[in-house]
Parts: C-alpha cells; sequence; structure tokens
C-alpha cells in the first residue's frame, strides 16, 4: 500500500486554527499518496486457475491485491513518473483527465484506503496461504 501520512484529524491536532478542507488538502498531504499508485480492476476470480494467475501477478514488485465492495482489483505501487520532489505535479496545466475529475472530498488522506479493503493481499506469501484455506487441495494441483 502507498506510503502512510498523517491523517486530517492528526494534522488539525498539529495545525490548530487551521480548517482542512477540499480545496486545501492537497497542500497538507506531503507524500501525495493518490499519484503513487494505480489501481486496474480485474475479474473476480472464481477457480484455482484465476488465482494461481493472481499468484503470478502479485510475483512482480510493486503488485499488491484487493478485494473492496465494488470487486478485484491489482494495486500497482508506483508513482507517477511527472511527480516532482516536492510533491506537486510537474504537468499539472497538461495532466490527464483522470487526474483533473480525482475527488479528494474522501481520500487516503483522511484514513487509509486499506480501512475499505474485504480482502487485502500484499505479497505472495498472503495470497498462497489465502489459496490453502480457500482450496483444502491446494498444493496438490
Amino acid at each position: 500500500m502507498p506510503l502512510k501520512v498523517d491523517t486530517a484529524a492528526q494534522l488539525a491536532k498539529q495545525a490548530p486554527g487551521q480548517k482542512i478542507t477540499p480545496e486545501n488538502k492537497c497542500s497538507f498531504c506531503k507524500r501525495t499518496i493518490c499519484c503513487t499508485y494505480i489501481t486496474q480492476k480485474i475479474e473476480a476470480p472464481r477457480s484455482k486457475h484465476d488465482f494461481d494467475h493472481l499468484l503470478w501477478q502479485i510475483s512482480h514488485a510493486n503488485i499488491q491485491v484487493y478485494k473492496d465492495e465494488e470487486g478485484w482489483y491489482l494495486l500497482i505501487n508506483n508513482p507517477c513518473t511527472h511527480l516532482l520532489s516536492d510533491g506537486r505535479c510537474g504537468i499539472y496545466q497538461q495532466r490527464p483527465q483522470i487526474c483533473r475529475d480525482h475527488d479528494n472530498d474522501f481520500c487516503e488522506f483522511d484514513s487509509p484506503a486499506e480501512d475499505g479493503f474485504e480482502l487485502f493481499f500484499r505479497d505472495y506469501n498472503e495470497l498462497l496461504a489465502y489459496c490453502r484455506k480457500r482450496y483444502k487441495n491446494w498444493d496438490s494441483r
């Protein structure tokens, strides 16, 4: 998962008198969490073959898998190449539409994204343990 940062509530304690709003929230987020990963929705794994494919995917660097109320996702922890060293966007005026449409009313700054995950696999071993629990004869495949 992306690096942890202070939440809005923690920062409010550190900066009394400063109200954190969607308009100024990004300026408090020093690690630019939303720009350090992408997610890709995937078909829900239903078979051993599907889970074996997920094991292959999570075997690659910086890949994790999660399930939330909307479905299954690959989490690709890889920062945007346009991030500047101070966390600002280096192509802000020309940024892609998906970045322009990003809504920070509630984001990782407010609480870690994994708080909303039903399942979260950080690495191969965690997913393998889940596969072995889900399929009692997993190792005989």
